[in-house]
């Protein structure tokens, strides 16, 4: 642990000097975060389970001893006795046969199996997390950016609408507008700087640290299809390899195991069983302090007839368990399958979003571009000119959310199909780019 967290912290300096990346990010959440450890331990507790297993089928041996004083009065004249005694045994039990035994010992290597599955579900919850909180973090960053971009062009257009107020070149209404959008987004800044500081802390609570300045999401970086391009062959994946159903997999084996532990409730057992005895200072008859041996070695038979109707009770019980894990296991695998389609869906819908969004991005600069120009030639008002502004912001703030939004949604479409693994954050890594000291993006169009 102090390797990984010290890796992990050199990890971050290095990238720190120009924005931390996924892969640092998620190395020091490996190292910090709480649900993580916690599933760590949970799983260094299970693998316990098999040696306790294995300890059904050894023998076991335990040793006893005891010392007495002994103080005998008869009513015969004057007859008393007193003695000491005093022993020791050894006794072995080996099982031969013992079904219930046989049953818990395989529960137990399932019961290991499921430790692995379950920090592996753990291990690919943390780069969900990480990752969301990653790219909340970015969206958070452009979120205010837009703001704070929309808030100074608005102060230069109030500033311009005054001026050709006062010199009768244009009416108090767009001076009002141009007041009014820049009261609005006054506010917007104020909810965006919360917000960001609300997503900041998310990470923080994960790293178990103060955030380090991340590094952006390449605005030139293409978004992948998934690969590959086939709905039908991510759902068959998912089905056969999602960890979910993978769990449930070992659930209703460890379920079915349960049932014939029970029924080996009716069943006799076969113990091979030796003792040795040695006791001293004992009285027998008129003779005190008589030392005596005594050892033994056999077989132990035993047929159970009748517990009360607790056996049988058990074996329904665990018939019940056993119907529960099987459906469980049912929709663990419905639910991997439309984890699946919708992750898919939400790739292909993500890249032809962007894509349009990219395109309404040109549209919208050039819009401002001809906005701008009328406005100069007076075929356009300060109004149109605001309105214009506002959709190239808007545009670019949507254009970034779409690609968080289908990033996430790749990772969402490999985690439902039991695919997803550290290697996934670092290809996300190649589209990040250098940030400089400050992320900044508020320059007006």
């Amino acid at each position: 642990m102090r390797l990984i967290l010290l890796a992990a912290t050199l990890a971050c300096v290095t990238q720190v000097a120009w924005g931390a990346n996924l892969s640092s990010i998620y190395q020091l959440a490996r190292a910090n975060d709480a649900t993580y450890a916690t599933a760590l331990q949970a799983y260094q507790a299970g693998l316990e389970k098999l040696p306790q297993g294995r300890a059904l089928l050894r023998p076991t041996v335990s040793l006893a001893g005891n010392v007495n004083h002994v103080d005998t009065q008869s009513s015969l004249v004057g007859y008393s006795q007193t003695s000491d005694p005093y022993g020791f045994s050894l006794s072995l039990t080996q099982p031969l046969y013992r079904k219930q035994n046989l049953e818990a010992y395989e529960q137990a290597k399932l019961q290991v199996l499921q430790a692995e599955q379950t920090l592996t579900v753990a291990e690919q919850d943390l780069l969900l997390r990480v990752a969301r909180a990653y790219f909340d973090v970015l969206q958070a960053q452009d979120v205010l950016a837009t703001a704070r971009g929309q808030k100074q062009a608005f102060a230069e257009q109030l500033a311009q609408a005054r001026k050709s107020f006062e010199v009768g070149a244009a009416t108090i209404t767009d001076t009002h507008e141009a007041q009014a959008r820049y009261d609005l987004t006054t506010a917007q800044e104020i909810a965006g700087q919360n917000d960001l500081e609300v997503k900041k802390r998310a990470l923080e609570k994960i790293v178990n640290q103060e955030a380090p300045p991340l590094a952006l999401l390449n605005e030139q970086a293409r978004m992948r299809l998934p690969e590959p391009n086939n709905m039908d062959a991510w759902v068959k994946q998912a089905e056969a390899d999602s960890l979910a159903v993978a769990l449930g997999r070992t659930a209703r084996e460890a379920a079915r195991r349960e049932v014939d532990k029970q029924k080996g409730g009716h069943l006799p057992t076969l113990d091979l069983k030796a003792s040795y005895g040695d006791n001293r200072g004992q009285t027998l008859g008129n003779t005190s302090s008589v030392a005596t041996q005594t050892g033994s070695i056999g077989l132990e038979f035993v047929l159970p007839l009748y517990q009360g109707g607790a056996i049988s009770s058990r074996v329904r019980e665990a018939s019940a368990n056993l119907e529960k894990a099987r459906h469980e296991l049912d929709n663990a695998r419905r639910q991997a399958t439309l984890d699946a389609r919708q992750a898919y869906l939400g790739v292909l819908s993500g890249n032809a979003q962007v894509q349009a969004l990219e395109q309404a991005l040109v549209s919208s600069e050039a819009q401002l571009k001809s906005t701008k120009l009328g406005l100069e030639v007076g075929v356009r008002t300060g109004v149109d000119v605001l309105n214009a502004q506002q959709q190239v912001y808007t545009t670019r703030k949507d254009l970034a959310a779409a690609r968080y939004q289908t990033l996430i949604a790749g990772l969402t479409l490999k985690a439902a199909a039991g695919a997803l693994h550290e290697s996934d954050l670092k290809a996300l890594d190649a589209l990040l780019v250098d940030i400089g000291a400050d992320r900044v993006r508020d320059s007006a169009p």
